[in-house]
């Protein structure tokens, strides 16, 4: 900790020129005490001419200031409607200036109130300020008469015949008949409602090609006795639906911020999904209907239920979300297609062939390298596989690791690429162990030890406690490597440990199935190979191995950081006493972040490269938040949240710094 240091003459410089200009934002909110009352859409205009040099709609660190002129100089005069001039200077004063404006011309009025505690606001209450008042609400859905129209309206609804397709479970005619009443009632959402058959086989997930849809949620009675749908909110961009973890680390951030119903209904949501398409899905669409996400429900399920008032409603809603997570264990994480003889589990997606949801040219390096061994065209090769008169079951099963990859979440990153289905990974088995000890604990506090079932059926604490023993037991049996100081994959086809260092190693810490002597280990070899100066990397460079045009980056390996891997081993680091690591990485993330939005008209992006501290990614996807204009609305599910949960965990010393963006080599080193 900063205070533990002696910092050197040279940071305390530093610190100093920060602190001057921390004071001199602070006298300008104290100078200018009354709004400024502008012209919106006027000041707009000329604030756009005057520093959008490169015409993208946002004010950054690379306008370049045009040579001879004003124009770019980062130096701006406000005129008031009464004709007096503010001058307001710096990129980040401008950005945020252009986003006041914006959302004053959005609001419908012309005439906007410039306050100086908007304008000057320090970087780390303007962003949580901003995630609390509008990227949750700008992220939330509802799947009802009044949200349809913004859900079908994405790019991923398109299908054959030009309608959208939405689609219901056998079992929920009051679903059925809602939907079937709204799509009759305006034929301008070209709605067509569907029930889905009682067994959803991996065939008809298949047929659906071309006529893929979103799939309803849980819908509940308003007071007016109309039925509304239960909200949740989706992670931003192209991502216009539920995603299963995202949805964990979203909640996390939503009762940081006091949206304690919304984060319940989150959880609601997900049962939903558990009673109606069988497991948590990888998001509300057809095509997902064969695949999950890590499991995270008990995490949440916790983490909501510390908010809730302790009265029968509260615990008939506990009974009734943990009998689905039970149900979920059982159905999907300990069946056929997904325990393996090692008495560990393994991610699986019972679908066939290449996953729909992927964007035009991903699979091109894969077919490429097929093409060649068949000496034939790539885009012939493609043509020919996905229409079924090709034959290859090398590639077939490439796409059984490929879609094993997705249900991981980590999709993609070459620990798993054309292998994933034969490993039983450290973090399903990490993220398992916690849900058996998660089940266990809930029905030995609060029932006694004993959990009555409506089918009958009773649940004792002590079986699940066993149960998570067992698992124990193999993980360390599997996956730990002693010489190696880290947790590791196992091959359970090849009977060898995969060693591929990756964020994951540190899932034990998280679940506390850990030792303390595995937690200095990994904290002594892994960290050191995993920390850099934006965070934590999602794999190590060498691990990852050299990157070609046969061979492209990946998403999930190096340099690139994520938040789900920074909040579990902030909190792994935590729970072995390791505090003062856990504040350094806490720092190192959230700078990445302020950084980037400070300098960058407030953009909060999925992933960032945290080599170079950078929201530039270009691997695969690219990086969805980084694609906006005037201000983002949205920011990034779990990014808001890791950021949101940082600050709650940083103190405030460290607060002071990161307001001031003073880098993290400059309190910690290198």
């Amino acid at each position: 900790m900063v205070e533990q240091h002696f910092l050197s003459q040279a940071i305390k410089v530093l610190l100093l020129s920060h602190l001057l200009f921390f004071h001199l934002q602070v006298l300008g909110q104290h100078l200018l005490r009354e709004a400024v009352r502008v012209r919106a859409s006027q000041i707009l205009d000329s604030l756009l001419y005057d520093e959008d040099t490169d015409g993208d709609r946002k004010i950054t660190i690379d306008d370049p200031h045009i040579q001879g002129t004003e124009r770019g100089d980062k130096r701006f005069w406000l005129t008031s409607i009464d004709g007096k001039r503010y001058e307001i200077a710096g990129t980040y004063s401008l950005s945020n200036l252009l986003q006041e404006l914006k959302l004053a011309e959005t609001s419908g009025t012309d005439t906007a109130s410039i306050s100086a505690a908007k304008i000057f606001e320090p970087p780390v209450e303007h962003i949580s300020r901003s995630i609390r008042e509008l990227y949750w609400k700008g992220l939330t859905r509802v799947i009802d008469e009044n949200g349809l129209k913004k859900i079908i309206s994405d790019e991923k609804t398109k299908t054959i015949d030009g309608f959208h397709y939405l689609y219901v479970p056998w079992d929920d005619s009051v679903a059925y008949n809602y939907f079937v009443g709204i799509a009759n009632a305006d034929a301008s959402l070209k709605l067509r409602v569907e029930k889905l058959p009682r067994v959803i086989t991996p065939d008809y997930v298949k047929n659906l090609n071309g006529r893929h849809g979103l799939l309803s949620l849980e819908l509940e009675r308003a007071s007016t006795g109309k039925y509304r749908g239960v909200p949740f909110v989706v992670p931003g961009g192209r991502f216009n639906e539920m995603y299963g973890w995202d949805s964990y680390f979203i909640v996390l951030g939503l009762l940081q911020d006091g949206e304690v119903q919304l984060a319940k209904n989150m959880v609601d949501n997900l049962v939903y999904e558990i009673n109606h398409y069988g497991k948590i899905l990888n998001a509300n669409r057809t095509y997902y209907l064969t695949r999950s996400q890590p499991p995270f429900l008990t995490s949440m399920i916790l983490a909501v239920y510390r908010y809730l008032p302790r009265n029968e409603e509260t615990k008939i809603w506990l009974k009734k979300v943990l009998t689905a997570a039970i149900k979920e264990y059982r159905q999907v994480w300990v069946a056929k297609d997904r325990l393996t003889f090692t008495g560990l589990s393994r991610y699986y997606d019972t679908g066939s062939g290449p996953p729909p949801e992927v964007e035009p040219g991903h699979f091109d390096a894969v077919y490429m390298r097929f093409a060649e061994k068949l000496a034939m065209p790539p885009d012939e090769l493609e043509k020919e596989y996905n229409s079924g008169k090709l034959k290859d079951p090398e590639l077939d099963e490439y796409f059984v690791h490929d879609r094993a990859m997705r249900e991981s979440g980590h999709d993609t990153s070459y620990r798993l690429i054309n292998r994933c289905a034969d490993l039983v990974t450290v973090d399903l088995n990490s993220l398992l162990y916690k849900t058996e000890i998660d089940i266990a604990r809930i029905i030995q506090v609060e029932f006694n030890g004993e959990l009555q079932l409506s089918n009958g059926d009773v649940e004792l604490s002590k079986d699940w406690f066993n149960r998570a023993e067992r698992r124990k037991a193999l993980i360390n049996r599997y996956l730990w490597n002693e010489g190696r100081g880290m947790f590791f994959d196992y091959d359970f086809v090849n009977h060898k440990q995969v060693e591929y260092i990756s964020a994951t190693t540190f899932y034990p810490l998280w679940a506390r199935l850990a030792t303390q002597r595995q937690a200095r280990l990994l904290v002594e070899r892994a960290l050191p190979l995993l920390e850099m100066p934006g965070g934590i990397v999602a794999s190590a460079e060498e691990s990852r191995g050299p990157i070609s045009k046969s061979r492209p980056g990946t998403q999930w390996d190096y340099p690139y950081g994520w938040a789900p891997h920074q909040m579990l081993i902030w909190c792994g680091l935590m729970n072995y006493g390791y505090d003062s690591v856990a504040q350094r990485l806490v720092y190192r993330w959230l700078f990445t972040i302020a950084f980037n939005a400070a300098n960058y008209n407030g953009t909060i992006t999925e992933k960032y490269n945290v080599v170079t501290r950078s929201h530039r990614v270009f691997a695969e996807y690219g990086n969805v938040g980084s694609t906006f204009s005037y201000l983002t609305k949205e920011g990034f599910g779990w990014t808001n949240a890791s950021f949101e949960v940082g600050i709650s965990l940083l103190q405030n010393i460290y607060k002071k710094y990161l307001n001031r963006l003073v880098p993290p080599e400059w309190i910690y080193g290198n």
